[in-house]
């Protein structure tokens, strides 16, 4: 244990950050798309199931690769295989981290300045069209989607220079339990909807003729990536812990609240488009045109369209910290200081943001084959750097870390036995690294679904 290292002040503050890291905008942008897909109710079972047969077990990892070298997300590797060459896996976390944090900035500089059009009125009282319309102008607006994305990248910072326990988790106490209460309102509204009980009762029986090849990979990428693996989130995460916290029990925990989370995005989404007979995709224009029109048809729907959208930026905002903090880690003593690092890969992020954002209006027609900038971006992070970080982090721990330390970190603090561990050993070795290598293929076009 590195007595100099920082250390969550508590068991609720490392869950509460770890349950912000996961909710982020895969949760809410795509997931109903991708339920309604497959299922409804059938996309549910099959999520769980995934979640803790093929994901948790890649969790479970990271946090021991983590915890058991206590370094940032390179130079652990580097104490646990010190004569290989797995550095590499962190590397690409940390690239990983910093342009899926450019990605979180641009959506999130979206959210402030919808918050503030729904405040100031901009966006209430208009249809469908006109939203659409409000929603091109904004994005293509080069000083809106700079300004943004800046505000955004900022707040990350000023928080994370605070530290892991003055800063992440302080204020993880704080928007995650807000985040709960907005989402546990939001559904209770969406509830009240003209057909709404229908609608979710027709939305939550399962339906497994909807379930195919092409669903069923479709469910375990939404699964792998609200988990937030494969980009070395929870080895930073997992640094910071102390013995006393049973990982398998808190990982567990965490994809619990994960499921729990999604199914109530599910609750408050799905009535209302069904109340309204709107058809789920995935796409931004849901959470900016869609929804915003089904709100303005409600008599306090301005009000419910601020609290979405707040909703939505802490989601982002929760996760983009772990984001930053990741690739701030590995920096902090090669750059001398927490304060100097984090700046300079705050503007790392901001300058691979500006020319993203810049996508969506003046550099609209620069492509690289055929793909904007925020395009490739999200087609590399989402496509190659999270399922192949996610492969060589089951195959580093299943493989390469000897028996004994990971028996020892497993049922550190618990009273989880060697069947146990074995289970989760084979997940790791085996049914993980599978699951993965078929997303792989799908995603490249290598398989026919």
């Amino acid at each position: 244990m590195d007595t100099n290292r920082e250390q969550w002040g508590s068991k609720l503050g490392f869950t509460l950050a770890s349950v912000g890291a996961v909710i982020g905008i895969g949760a809410i942008w795509k997931m109903p798309y991708i339920a309604s897909k497959a299922g409804g109710g059938s996309f549910f079972i099959i999520f769980l199931l995934i979640t803790f047969i093929v994901v948790l077990p890649i969790l479970i990892g990271e946090y021991i690769i983590g915890r058991a070298s206590q370094r940032d997300a390179i130079s652990a590797y580097k104490v646990l295989a010190p004569k290989a060459h797995w550095n590499w896996v962190g590397k690409l976390g940390v690239l990983g981290s910093i342009l899926v944090l450019a990605i979180y900035s641009i959506v999130g500089g979206w959210i402030i300045a919808y918050i503030i059009k729904a405040l100031t009125g901009a966006v209430s009282h208009i249809d469908e069209g006109q939203l659409a319309l409000q929603f091109g102008l904004t994005t293509a607006n080069s000083a809106t989607a700079i300004a943004g994305s800046a505000i955004f990248i900022l707040l990350n910072i000023i928080i994370v220079l605070q530290g892991v326990n003055k800063g992440i988790e302080r204020i993880s106490k704080i928007t995650v339990p807000i985040l709960f209460i907005l989402l546990i309102f939001l559904t209770i509204l969406s509830l009240t909807l003209s057909n709404a009980v229908e609608g979710l009762a027709h939305f939550l029986k399962p339906d497994f003729s909807a379930i195919n090849s092409k669903t069923i990979i479709l469910i375990l990428g939404q699964s792998f990536f609200s988990m937030s693996v494969g980009i070395s989130l929870m080895v930073t995460y997992g640094s910071y812990l102390n013995d006393d916290i049973s990982i398998p029990k808190v990982s567990a925990f965490i994809a619990l609240l994960n499921v729990l989370i999604s199914m109530l995005v599910a609750v408050a989404i799905f009535p209302a488009l069904f109340s309204f007979g709107v058809e789920p995709y995935a796409d931004s224009g849901i959470l900016f045109v869609v929804l915003p029109s089904i709100f303005n048809r409600l008599s306090f729907g301005s009000f419910a369209f601020v609290v979405f959208l707040v909703l939505f930026f802490i989601a982002t905002f929760s996760s983009s910290l772990s984001l930053l903090e990741t690739a701030v880690a590995p920096f902090i003593k090669r750059l001398g200081s927490r304060t100097f690092a984090t700046w300079v890969i705050g503007g790392i992020a901001l300058l691979i943001a500006i020319p993203a954002a810049l996508s969506f209006g003046s550099w609209s027609s620069f492509t690289i084959f055929g793909l904007t900038i925020f395009e490739v971006i999200d087609y590399v992070t989402s496509n190659i750097i999270l399922p192949l970080g996610a492969l060589l982090t089951a195959l580093f721990v299943g493989f390469r870390l000897p028996r004994k330390l990971l028996l020892d970190e497993f049922t550190k603090s618990s009273n989880l036995g060697k069947k146990t561990f074995f289970i989760w050993l084979l997940s790791l070795k085996y049914i993980a690294p599978i699951a993965i290598i078929l997303i792989f293929l799908s995603a490249i076009g290598v398989l026919p679904f």
